[in-house]
């Protein structure tokens, strides 16, 4: 990997941190954040000269470098930040949030590739605006996984770097982290966890490739398939939790 390519992925780590982060952002900040994330992974792929499958492999290895940077709050945290809320309560205000961003997220880049769309000379430009909001929705998500995994009181092994392959694995196979799992303590991502994860990724690039529609078509797509695929995720995920380990106590 090249310095070049290491300093961009850099800059992709750090703008999808802005736009994961729980704050409030408005939807100018969005779209500008996106549209910086766009021109970043564009200089991206440019320097990892990926093409085809290539460019599979060069997004999940993005992910995995944003996967590793992502603030996970502990139990504590959580309840400080969500009112005070615990167990079914807690994991359900983490579910609406969650479902919010990738909303909002969704509906500002599928306005954002509608706009492209309108504009047949900068349609060439849209592509990267839908793998910055892939990215960024992934992130969203498995924030939400790994946070849910702390209110049900699932624990997760191992050191920063492997709780967030651990994390990465379970949102590319969209269930929970099986602790009892042979070798999940020591969980890292090998040649056959890369494809899985590539294969998940180019699945959700797959269905924002749909909001690239004129007018509002694309906002309107893009928020709803978002918002419904967060939750398939997070009942999915909270399903597996219930049965691994009971709420700890309110």
């Amino acid at each position: 990997m090249t310095p070049e390519t290491d300093r961009s992925n850099e800059e992709v780590a750090d703008l999808v941190g802005k736009l994961v982060a729980p704050e409030e952002a408005d939807g100018a900040e969005r779209r500008r954040l996106l549209g910086r994330l766009s021109k970043a992974l564009a200089r991206s792929a440019k320097n990892a000269r990926g093409s085809g499958a290539g460019r599979g492999r060069w997004l999940a290895d993005v992910f995995v470098n944003i996967a590793q940077r992502l603030p996970i709050r502990d139990y504590a945290t959580l309840q400080e930040h969500h009112y005070g809320l615990t167990g079914e309560q807690l994991a359900d205000d983490l579910v609406r949030t969650a479902a919010k961003a990738t909303t909002a997220i969704g509906a500002v880049g599928g306005a954002l590739a509608a706009a492209e769309f309108a504009a047949p000379p900068l349609l060439l430009s849209a592509p990267a605006q839908l793998v910055a909001e892939t990215l960024v929705v992934a992130a969203i998500e498995v924030k939400l996984l790994a946070e849910l995994h702390e209110v049900y009181g699932v624990s997760v092994e191992g050191n920063g770097s492997q709780r967030a392959a651990a994390y990465t694995m379970a949102w590319s196979k969209q269930r929970g982290v099986n602790p009892l799992t042979p070798g999940s303590a020591t969980f890292a991502l090998g040649a056959a966890a890369k494809t899985a994860l590539r294969n998940r990724l180019m699945r959700t690039l797959g269905r924002h490739l749909t909001t690239l529609g004129p007018f509002l078509t694309g906002a309107v797509a893009g928020g709803a398939l978002n918002r419904a695929a967060t939750k398939r995720l997070a009942e999915a995920v909270r399903a597996d939790l219930r049965r691994q380990r009971a709420l700890p106590p309110a």
